[in-house]
């Protein structure tokens, strides 16, 4: 009964669901980006980007309309009772509104799960999408990418009394849970076939069955895992050492090359002045990893 309520609650901090519904009166919520320590950006008067068509039909209607995640803790977060957005993810994608002249707090932020990325950019649905994204040429068929602005690799979570698994090759015969359609989910599947894959929509739901004992693992980018075990660091812990390279960027229609061009001088002039080092800081740096040095930006040619 003991560990019983006691995975209840640390599944509340994780769900970040109301307090009222979480255990006793009084219980010390999760922890969250530091608001009082974000920077603020303020939009660039008089910008123009005619060529890129996702620009004009932002500044039409006078915001950008931006996918992201709402289950990464320090990264990407939605609160359930204000629908407010929160993390590292998101203060790149405020910062690169100001950029492009229009008001980030205007943003209207969209849930995308990793398996329809790529067609909510090909229909028009998002302007861009910041959110554990990972370049590859696969995916570079289908969208453009600016960026680098973070570059994760691929790990796993575990159990804290969890003392068989880590890495990637004690899975065999384990229950391995990851996104559908995520580079980490394919990854697992190609290279350590023994293991028994699971996948759901999001990452919350493959932490909840880590923490009801239903997986052995979740595997994704270690900048997502550390938000989590950071959550709960009496239940979780991330085992081992990253397997991968993921260099995250910001998805934008394929073709808009200037819109993909425009994002990448942002990138590149908020990382000089120190906004992106004070947004990591205020999110995920809360998780105890220090900054690390931004990722060389590859600004590769016109598609």
């Amino acid at each position: 009964m003991f560990r019983t309520a006691r995975v209840f609650r640390v599944l509340c901090v994780l769900l970040t669901l109301p307090t009222a519904a979480c255990g006793k009166e009084g219980s010390p919520p999760g922890k969250g980006p530091a608001a009082e320590r974000l920077p603020h950006y303020r939009a660039v008067r008089d910008f123009t980007l005619p060529g890129s068509p996702a620009w004009t039909r932002a500044k039409k209607r006078g915001h950008f309309v931006v996918g992201a995640k709402e289950d990464q803790p320090y990264l990407g977060e939605k609160d359930p009772a204000t629908g407010t957005y929160s993390g590292f993810d998101i203060e790149i994608a405020r910062m690169m509104s100001a950029s492009l002249g229009l008001p980030p707090e205007k943003i209207r932020f969209r849930t995308i799960a990793s398996a329809n990325r790529e067609t909510a950019l090909q229909n028009g649905q998002i302007d861009y999408y910041v959110g554990t994204y990972t370049i590859n040429d696969n995916r570079k068929k289908l969208v453009g990418f600016a960026g680098p602005y973070y570059l994760a690799g691929q790990s796993l979570l575990v159990r804290k009394d969890e003392n068989d698994i880590h890495g990637p090759r004690d899975l065999a015969g384990k229950r391995v849970c990851s996104a559908a359609g995520s580079t980490p989910y394919q990854r697992i599947k190609a290279d350590y076939p023994k293991a028994a894959l699971v996948a759901y929509d999001t990452y919350s739901i493959c932490v909840d069955n880590l923490l009801t004992y239903q997986v052995d693992a979740v595997t994704t980018d270690d900048a997502i895992l550390i938000g989590y075990a950071a959550k709960a660091p009496g239940e979780l812990k991330v085992a081992g050492k990253p397997f991968s390279e993921e260099p995250y960027g910001i998805g934008v229609p394929r073709g808009d090359n200037a819109l993909r061009f425009a994002l990448d001088d942002a990138l590149r002039a908020r990382e000089k002045n120190g906004d992106w080092k004070k947004a990591y800081d205020a999110t995920l740096g809360l998780s105890g990893v220090p900054a690390p040095n931004p990722p060389a930006i590859d600004r590769y040619p016109a598609s």
